[in-house]
């Protein structure tokens, strides 16, 4: 049986386009999907520029089945002392094979490893209609042990992306604690 491997790319990775291109299509196929009509046109999560940046700045961890890349999250130690987790990513084709939980636990797992105490993530939600997928995410976090702690817009994280919003969204912060 085949298993899933886990691991932080070295600085290096940034430097193989192949693998960079991989990933960032990997992103942008997944957000489009999953973010569909949150933006007023399409909007790309990242670029090729930005994931070799964050591979070299050892921000970028890549889920490997059988040899081939089939997920990717973005992990960070934020200034006020949180480890934040974001731009989770997994294979369409392999959903529910527990890759996603996986990233989510090796992103955890990291962010003890760096002297965090508390993990962070972000989550985008229309304001006045239900995003179903949306809705997955927010009640997954929240069964694997995260709770929402502030809910602001868009706007006032993120005043570049606010104008290219289909319309008012939400932004959700959760933290789970990562201390034993």
């Amino acid at each position: 049986m085949s298993q899933v491997e886990v691991r932080l790319l070295p600085a290096a990775a940034g430097g193989d386009a192949a693998l960079v291109g991989e990933l960032t299509e990997l992103v942008n196929r997944v957000y489009t999907a999953s973010e569909e009509g949150l933006w007023a046109r399409e909007v790309s999560r990242t670029s090729a520029e930005e994931m070799a940046e964050l591979i070299r700045a050892g921000e970028i961890a890549v889920a490997w089945l059988d040899g081939r890349v089939v997920g990717g999250v973005r992990v960070r130690r934020l200034e006020s002392g949180e480890a934040e987790f974001g731009m989770l990513a997994t294979d369409p084709a392999c959903r529910g094979a527990g890759i996603g939980s996986r990233l989510v636990g090796f992103a955890e797992q990291l962010g003890r490893e760096r002297g965090a105490q508390v993990m962070q993530l972000e989550l985008l939600t229309p304001r006045e209609w239900t995003h179903p997928f949306k809705e997955y995410l927010g009640e997954w976090y929240s069964r694997i042990g995260y709770l929402l702690v502030r809910v602001g817009s868009l706007e006032e994280s993120y005043p570049d992306l606010a104008p290219h919003l289909a319309g008012p969204c939400d932004f959700r912060v959760y933290h789970k604690d990562l201390r034993p």
